[in-house]
């Protein structure tokens, strides 16, 4: 099965908490604080692969995570970095942001691509060391990895697409030309994939053929498979669009011209525009006085038009060596930038979100959980580790929102599963 599109959910590795220890020798009365960092978050990293060419496993696995980073250990020892989570797409895939829809990034090339970061590790608790504060009793917890919901669309590198209605040939003319054997047989929809061929011209130069099936009238409001494969004629630099000269179906050659075309401004009105030469196949069915007045129809619109015969290879060499030279003069297959930026770890973390509500006179604090993962570091027996907790209340916002909702002195406010009595 072919899959061109797929929407899955990342998750970037938090960092390791940092760790809170003292220094603990012989002799030593009083070694300090030495709580080492917590080690980075794992990233994800999307790399193209050849071996690949549809979305279909992400079908089956919609969620990706990254490992977490470990926490810190004593004698200021950094914990260990989680490993990079590796995905591999076909080459040519989009990576969309599944809500605004705008391009993270686009895996054209060999450079792997980060598309969300893990989480810095916290800091251990020797960083918090001062001339006042000797001994604290507190440390900060990892960063958050990024997490986002994202949308992989496939769109095929080619240098050259094949449009035109099903069964004038397109299969045949691409099997000729290039190294692609693509099934053939004489009935509608032969093709349900998109089919890529290697066209060679000598030594080192070559360029890519698409096959590119399902095209009917309506396919750019999403009839027949159309709606499925017209994203990729998107990146082609010129277009090959193949009529059946001789109407064996019943069909007019300028018509079907005409409504392939209108499919494609529907679609995409900058598509509309792209470059375009007719091919006119299945001539040996016409006299050659009809096939030379078709000829003259399509350049009078301004198209070059090659008349081939594509199932004994006639006339394919002319078109070939003509299409090569036109490549010569395009520019190269399109590349998107991206359009949106995942935000960084430290950004989501520090918007620190919560929600408060009161209930039995209980202030109630939820959907925070950047708040639990510091109730986890803090000491409650310590001085300074509740004045640090304190300070990240105000910091927060959290305290300004207790008193707007009228917390007094020896209020219970409750965060998760942990109680606290509110002191101002």
């Amino acid at each position: 099965m072919f899959v061109d599109i797929a929407t899955i959910h990342l998750k970037a590795g938090d960092g390791g908490n940092g760790a809170v220890s003292f220094h603990r020798e012989k002799y030593v009365a009083a070694g300090g604080p030495d709580g080492g960092d917590g080690g980075r978050g794992g990233n994800i990293v999307f790399k193209a692969d050849d071996n690949l060419s549809t979305l279909a496993d992400f079908r089956y696995k919609r969620k990706y995570c990254a490992e977490n980073g470990q926490n810190g250990g004593t004698s200021r020892r950094t914990g260990k970095s989680a490993q990079d989570l590796v995905i591999s797409v076909p080459r040519g895939t989009l990576i969309k942001d599944k809500e605004s829809g705008k391009i993270i990034a686009d895996i054209s090339d060999d450079t792997p691509t980060v598309v969300a970061r893990g989480g810095n590790g916290g800091w251990g608790n020797w960083h918090f060391a001062t001339s006042t504060r000797q001994i604290p009793r507190f440390a900060k917890s990892g960063m958050a990895g990024q997490s986002l919901d994202v949308t992989l669309e496939l769109k095929l590198l080619a240098d050259v697409g094949l449009i035109g209605f099903p069964n004038v040939g397109k299969s045949t003319l691409v099997s000729v030309v290039s190294e692609a054997k693509p099934k053939i047989a004489n009935y509608h929809f032969t093709t349900l994939t998109p089919v890529l061929g290697v066209v060679r011209m000598g030594e080192g130069t070559s360029f890519v053929m698409a096959d590119i099936p399902g095209l009917i009238e309506g396919a750019g409001e999403g009839l027949g498979l159309g709606h499925e494969f017209l994203r990729h004629v998107d990146r082609c630099r010129l277009l090959l669009h193949v009529v059946d000269v001789s109407g064996s179906e019943g069909r007019d050659p300028i018509d079907d011209f005409n409504k392939i075309n209108h499919e494609l401004s529907v679609f995409s009105e900058e598509l509309s525009t792209r470059k375009q030469i007719v091919v006119g196949n299945k001539c040996d069915l016409l006299e050659e006085e009809e096939v030379d007045a078709i000829a003259k129809k399509f350049e009078s619109m301004g198209y070059a038009f090659f008349p081939v015969m594509a199932a004994i290879a006639e006339g394919t060499d002319a078109l070939i060596n003509y299409v090569a030279a036109e490549l010569a003069k395009l520019p190269p297959i399109v590349r998107y930038e991206p359009e949106f930026i995942v935000p960084e770890p430290e950004v989501v973390t520090n918007k620190r979100s919560f929600k408060l509500r009161v209930e039995n006179s209980v202030y109630i604090i939820e959907d925070a959980e950047w708040l639990l993962k510091i109730l986890e570091t803090v000491d409650p027996e310590d001085y300074e580790s509740l004045q640090y907790f304190q300070r990240v209340l105000h910091e927060s916002g959290i305290i300004k929102a207790l008193e707007k909702q009228g917390v007094q002195d020896g209020d219970i406010v409750r965060v998760y599963d942990i109680e606290f009595e509110y002191v101002s």
